[in-house]
């Protein structure tokens, strides 16, 4: 019978004055070819890889340039993606400038759906939505 045994309760919220809430810390990204990727997203969001990062077949660890965005790990794997994005970056920035970098368009905006943004692929396929620059 549900809610026996404490299974009915797994998606109630509980709170503790002495636990401090989670928080970001990094974000990753899959990737087959990391290095490849890792300089596009530089490229793509003016991001530098970050000095003194380990061996070529690691994790590389790109950080933004101007110091306000987060650290973003690309990882190796050894497959491909083959599904649609659990999660995924919301940027801002120029769809024509992220296109000539190689991203593909997945979706243009729809005003009449209140869509306001672009779906792109990165040149792996990961899903990242494009709005307009904020200003």
């Amino acid at each position: 019978m549900a809610g026996e045994g404490g299974r009915g309760q797994a998606g109630r919220m509980t709170s503790s004055s002495q636990a401090a809430p989670a928080r970001f810390k990094d974000l990753c990204l899959d990737a087959r070819d990391h290095q490849a990727l890792a300089d596009w997203w530089c490229a793509a969001m003016g991001y530098e890889r970050r000095e003194g990062e380990g061996p070529v077949g690691e994790p590389v660890a790109i950080v933004d340039a101007a110091g306000g965005g987060p650290l973003i790990w690309v990882c190796p794997v050894p497959e491909g993606k083959a599904v649609k994005n659990r999660m995924h970056h919301d940027v801002y920035g120029d769809v024509e400038r992220l296109r000539g970098l190689g991203a593909r368009v997945v979706a243009e905006p729809d005003a009449a759906k209140g869509i306001a943004w672009h779906v792109m692929r990165d040149p792996e396929g990961n899903e990242f939505c494009v709005f307009a620059p904020a200003g």
